[in-house]
């Protein structure tokens, strides 16, 4: 039985893996955000923990987050919660009972954690319940420290679940087409998140690689297509990535990977281009431009870097992007220290961060050369020598962001 229109106020918990932790919340805002919602946490939201309660969310929303979010592993209607087991009944006694009566009548099935002061009336059903309810126990996130009791308990009636299996079902392990710097799957459907991709946008990746993210853009409707400067990748060509193969097979190339997965209708096409060179005519406009740029760390000769390529990134985008239409990029950063903003450690000094903008207004005449004019895109300075630190060894933290005039950074 379906829960009525005229249920209000619910709050929602919902229970997140603990890896990714810096991607998780732009993650759960852009799926909200694809349904007009707010994300607003209650009382005592901690990012790190794998609980958040939200509200002001209908069933409805949950269930659209859940079936496309990889960072949840699932969500509840949340009927209480308290420190202790006895906080937990004390709240659950004072949930109203016309909430809970829709999944309490006699013809229901429900499969349930032993809570006896809980008015249920149908059948314990554990193969195949109608209603499904959970008590969930929250330990915290140091498993070198686990306290003897939780720290909160919650108990609600389960929803859904989140799309972790997207991780073991696309993996690069079982990819038809890969490379050396294929995406791992579960980053690259966390960047379509990030992205708000959604049924029959239109998606570009500059830097195509093996096109692992229009693989992952696809999946939810995008049709996706690409370039990239090196002639054997684009056409499945040269010496193979894996173990035991000397050169690729004939059908090995990035239409064959949208094949793999039923997705090839999604497939537009790819090209050879170089990505800061104009190619593309004034006037086309993507719905989302998702890529990987190179860092230059992989050869020791290289003619273009970041000092190029981050610019031309930015201005091509600001010129082909959609209004609304959203920018998401790795950014390498060369530090000793931890940075909270989606990032990801790649080494003991070396991370990469996500890095998610927004398009607000076209761009103008002036804005054309602004971006090298900054001081931040000369040489030696900020992830501009991430390549000359990367084998120099020298640890400086000198990162910064920098949010041009046609972008907002979103969260």
């Amino acid at each position: 039985m379906a829960a009525t229109n005229s249920r209000s106020c619910l709050l929602y918990l919902i229970h997140l893996a603990q890896d990714n932790l810096d991607f998780r919340l732009p993650e759960i805002k852009s799926l909200l955000s694809l349904r007009g919602r707010p994300f607003r946490p209650c009382e005592n939201y901690k990012e790190r923990t794998p609980f958040w309660v939200l509200g002001e969310l209908s069933e409805e929303d949950v269930h659209g987050v859940m079936s496309r979010s990889v960072c949840a592993k699932s969500a509840f209607e949340l009927w209480g919660h308290g420190k202790t087991h006895g906080e937990l009944r004390t709240s659950l006694l004072k949930y109203p009972l016309e909430d809970m009566s829709p999944y309490m009548q006699k013809d229901s099935t429900y499969k349930i954690n032993a809570l006896e002061y809980l008015p249920f009336k149908g059948n314990v059903n554990l193969k195949n319940p109608q209603h499904t309810f959970t008590l969930l126990e929250d330990y915290g996130t140091d498993p070198n420290n686990i306290p003897d009791q939780p720290l909160c308990v919650y108990f609600g009636r389960w929803i859904a679940d989140g799309q972790r299996e997207l991780i073991r079902s696309y993996s690069v392990k079982n990819r038809h087409f890969i490379g050396n710097t294929s995406m791992d799957a579960g980053l690259a459907f966390i960047m379509a998140n990030h992205a708000a991709v959604k049924e029959n946008d239109l998606v570009f990746d500059p830097f195509v690689g093996t096109g692992s993210l229009l693989v992952a853009c696809s999946h939810f409707g995008a049709y996706v297509c690409g370039t990239d400067i090196d002639y054997n990748t684009i056409h499945g060509k040269g010496r193979s990535s894996r173990k035991n193969h000397a050169w690729r097979g004939p059908d090995e190339n990035i239409r064959a990977n949208l094949r793999q997965y039923g997705k090839e209708k999604a497939f537009l096409d790819v090209m050879v281009s170089d990505a800061s060179k104009p190619t593309w005519r004034p006037g086309l406009h993507f719905d989302a431009i998702i890529t990987d740029p190179p860092y230059g760390i992989r050869r020791h000769q290289t003619s273009r870097g970041l000092l190029r390529r981050e610019p031309h990134l930015l201005t091509f985008s600001a010129r082909h992007l959609v209004p609304g239409g959203r920018l998401v990029y790795w950014l390498p950063v060369h530090s000793p220290e931890m940075i909270s903003n989606s990032e990801q450690t790649l080494s003991s000094n070396t991370s990469r961060r996500l890095i998610t903008m927004q398009k607000f207004k076209e761009p103008e005449e002036s804005d054309a050369l602004a971006d090298m004019s900054e001081p931040c895109y000369s040489p030696f300075h900020g992830h501009n020598a991430f390549r000359e630190k990367y084998f120099s060894g020298v640890y400086l933290l000198t990162h910064r962001c920098r949010l041009t005039d046609r972008f907002l950074l979103t969260d």
